[in-house]
C-alpha cells in the first residue's frame, strides 16, 4: 500500500509542474477599481497589455468602479486562486481605504497576495492664481485671517487625504469639499469656488501653465518632472507631505508561487520595456518594478503612515 501510494505521488508531481509550467492557457482579467479613462485605467491597460505580450494571452483589463475600489477588490478577493483573475489596486484600496472602512466584505491583507508593484504618479499642491499668495508659508499666513476650502476628486481618496495630512502638519484650517472625480474639481478650483487642491500633475498642469492655476510644492520626495521649478514640501521645511497616487497587481490568496513569480516577471518586463517607461513618464507617472516581497513592504508602510493621518481627520465611509 506505501509502495502504491509513494508511485501515486512521484507519478502526480510532473503533473502538478505541468499545470504551472501551462499557466496562462487562457486570457487573464485584470480588474480596475474605477471607470475607464483615468491614470488608472491608462496605466492598467498599457502595462497590462505589455505584460500580456511576454505571457503569451491577452490581459483583460475589467473596469470595476465604486464604493472607493471595495466592489472590485470584494470579486477579486473571492475569485479562483489560479492567476486568471487580478486586481489593480491602489493607495486607495490598500493604504488609505483600510483604514476608511470598519467592516469590509474582505481582508486587505490576508486575503490578497502581491504580485507587482505597477507605477507612482506624485501628487502637487495648487492653488487658484487670485489667492494672494505665492509660495507654502504665505499660504500658512494667509489661512490664519482668511477662510479656506481644498477640493479633492472624493471622500478618502489620496487627494482628500494629502490635504488633511497639509492641515495635520502646517496647522493650517482648510474646509474639504469632495467631488465626484477629479474634473469638476479642477474646473471648481479654477473658478475661485475652492482655493485650494492636491493632485497629479497631468490633471492641473495645463490650467497652470494657462495661468488660472499657480503650484506651491510638490508632495514629492524629489521635485516633479513636469515642473523642475516647483519646490518640494520636504524642501520647505515638511518632509512628512510626501503623497503619491501608486499603483499594483494583487491576486487572490493562496495563487501558486509559481503562477505569481511568472505573473511578477511578466509585469516587471513590461514596466522596463522602453515603451512603457516613455509613455508612462511622459503622463508624469514613474515606472516601480520589483518583487512581490518589496511591493508587500510598500503597502505595510502605506498602511501605517496614513493610520494616524485617517483617525486624526476623523474619516468613516461606512
Amino acid at each position: 500500500m506505501r509502495t502504491l501510494v509513494a508511485c501515486f505521488i512521484i507519478a502526480a508531481a510532473p503533473c502538478a509542474g505541468a499545470q504551472s509550467e501551462a499557466f496562462p492557457s487562457r486570457p487573464i482579467r485584470l480588474v480596475v477599481t474605477v471607470p475607464p479613462g483615468g491614470a488608472a485605467d491608462f496605466i492598467a491597460r498599457l502595462v497590462g497589455g505589455k505584460a500580456g505580450e511576454a505571457l503569451g494571452q491577452q490581459v483583460v483589463v475589467e473596469n470595476r468602479g465604486g464604493a472607493g475600489g471595495t466592489i472590485a477588490a470584494n470579486e477579486v478577493a473571492k475569485a479562483s486562486p489560479d492567476g486568471y483573475t487580478l486586481l489593480q489596486n491602489s493607495i486607495t484600496t490598500h493604504g488609505i481605504g483600510p483604514h476608511l472602512y470598519s467592516k469590509l466584505p474582505y481582508d486587505p491583507v490576508k486575503d490578497f497576495a502581491p504580485v507587482s508593484m505597477l507605477a507612482t504618479l506624485p501628487l502637487i499642491m495648487a492653488v487658484n492664481a487670485g489667492l494672494p499668495v505665492h509660495s507654502v508659508n504665505e499660504l500658512i499666513s494667509y489661512s490664519k485671517t482668511n477662510a479656506l476650502s481644498f477640493a479633492s476628486s472624493g471622500n478618502g481618496g489620496a487627494p482628500h487625504m494629502a490635504g488633511e495630512l497639509f492641515k495635520s502638519v502646517t496647522g493650517v484650517e482648510m474646509l474639504h469639499v469632495p467631488y465626484k472625480g477629479s474634473g469638476p474639481a479642477v474646473q471648481d478650483l479654477i473658478g475661485g469656488r475652492v482655493q485650494v487642491m492636491f493632485d497629479a500633475a497631468p490633471s492641473l498642469i495645463a490650467h497652470v501653465k494657462s495661468g488660472k492655476l499657480r503650484v506651491l510644492a510638490a508632495a514629492s520626495p524629489q521635485r516633479n518632472r513636469l515642473l523642475p521649478e516647483v519646490p518640494t514640501f520636504a524642501e520647505l521645511g515638511f518632509p512628512r507631505i510626501s503623497v503619491a497616487l501608486w499603483y499594483g497587481v494583487l491576486a487572490p490568496a493562496a495563487t501558486p508561487p509559481a503562477v505569481i513569480e511568472k505573473l511578477n516577471r511578466a509585469f516587471t518586463r513590461a514596466l522596463v520595456s522602453p515603451e512603457v517607461t516613455e509613455r508612462l513618464l511622459a503622463q508624469g507617472a514613474d515606472p516601480v518594478p520589483g518583487s512581490p516581497e518589496a511591493f508587500a513592504a510598500f503597502m505595510r508602510d502605506e498602511r501605517a503612515k496614513w493610520a494616524p493621518v485617517v483617525k486624526q481627520a476623523g474619516v468613516k465611509l461606512d
